[in-house]
């Protein structure tokens, strides 16, 4: 009975449904004589391994990229002056250590994920290019000695460009029932048509998550660990979309072969484990625009493809605050002459100069972004 509950196109291969992931051409022809490698055609044994295998190659790595980071770096990442003087200490630390995350993610999902699967291939798509644009603002940050970067403009017209790809392609593989559509959290089978506005949409998702993270992205740890809460919900939806029984139990829209992003999230939990490991204060190595703006993307990216943006919302409810927090100081800095609603933002900065210690700080939301993880998740059974 368990077995048949469990049984799923998108959690098996079949000969109409060839798998490219490595492990599998490789380790699942010997089932045939060894009945145990039959588990490399499961979904949650390949997850498991992603995650390990990203998590693996980051801490096996990590010293000896940190060294080569420092190496070439020399003074690191540019402080900003205005932060409180805690973060003065940190001069030195090299930066870019999302190539870190992207690199350990990568070659596991090469090795575990169906590289046949579009989903996939469009997710790893979003990570190298919003990474690339992260890369370059970092570099030009570190050989300029400015913690400014590339261009706002440019950068946003870039992400601009690159979130209405992503969705033009997501809307292509959309089944026709969620065309240009949307999905109302706590309703059943309940579809907005947005038609052309879809696009725009994709544009606030996609960018607006990548830089929501980059926002998030300004303590020891602070990021790192709610993009790993919202990535591991959406390993989890993924799979429950992906799953014609499950979907179906659930009052949630089927998504052929969405439950392969079960694998490519697991594998960038575990690669982001990795980092952690070194970016736990006091930090050894700094994200970068290079990792957040990536794992913000694919994040925005997946909640397209499962239909569940609003649900981001909820569950990456820290970063929306975050982003939130800087757009009404600028707002009222600019319409109330010079005034502003909180001492610095984004918002972990006005706890800062309240005099919070900075391991308090990235704590406590920590365990707001559990809360939201967990608030945002019982969407999926409140229907």
């Amino acid at each position: 009975m368990i077995a048949h509950l469990f049984k799923d196109d998108n959690m098996y291969v079949t000969q109409n449904n060839y798998n490219l992931s490595m492990f599998y051409t490789f380790l699942y022809p010997l089932s045939a004589y060894y009945s145990y490698f039959n588990v490399f055609k499961y979904l949650s044994v390949r997850s498991i391994g992603a995650l390990l295998t990203a998590l693996c190659i980051g801490l096996f790595i990590g010293d000896k990229f940190i060294s080569f980071l420092k190496h070439k770096q020399q003074n690191g990442q540019p402080i900003r002056l205005y932060v409180t003087e805690s973060h003065l200490s940190k001069t030195g630390t090299p930066t870019m250590g999302g190539l870190l995350i992207l690199l350990s993610t990568i070659i596991s999902v090469i090795l575990w994920c169906d590289l046949a699967n579009a989903f996939v291939l469009l997710s790893i798509f979003v990570l190298i290019s919003f990474g690339a644009i992260g890369a370059y603002d970092d570099w030009i940050k570190i050989s300029t000695g400015c913690p400014n970067g590339l261009k706002s403009r440019l950068k946003f017209a870039m992400q601009v460009i690159l979130s209405l790809i992503v969705g033009f392609i997501v809307s292509k593989l959309t089944p026709s029932e969620l065309y240009l559509s949307i999905t109302i959290p706590f309703f059943k089978n309940f579809v907005i048509y947005l038609g052309f506005l879809y696009f725009v949409w994709s544009i606030l998702v996609i960018t607006g998550s990548s830089n929501a993270v980059n926002l998030t992205d300004g303590l020891d740890g602070l990021a790192i660990m709610p993009a790993i809460y919202v990535a591991g919900s959406f390993a989890f939806i993924s799979y429950l979309v992906g799953h014609t029984q499950f979907s179906n139990y659930l009052y949630i829209h089927y998504i052929p072969k969405a439950g392969e992003l079960t694998v490519l999230l697991a594998a960038l939990v575990g690669g982001s484990l990795g980092f952690l490991w070194f970016n736990a204060p006091p930090a050894k190595i700094f994200m970068g625009d290079t990792g957040s703006l990536a794992i913000g993307a694919v994040l925005g990216s997946t909640a397209m493809i499962t239909h569940h943006e609003l649900v981001l919302c909820i569950v990456g409810g820290l970063f929306v605050v975050e982003a939130i927090s800087v757009i009404i100081q600028v707002l009222v800095f600019k319409v109330g002459n010079g005034r502003r609603v909180f001492l610095m933002a984004p918002i972990h900065h006005h706890f800062e100069k309240k005099g919070w210690p900075e391991s308090t700080i990235t704590i406590r939301f920590w365990i707001l972004s559990v809360v939201l993880a967990i608030i945002g998740l019982s969407t999926l059974k409140f229907r």
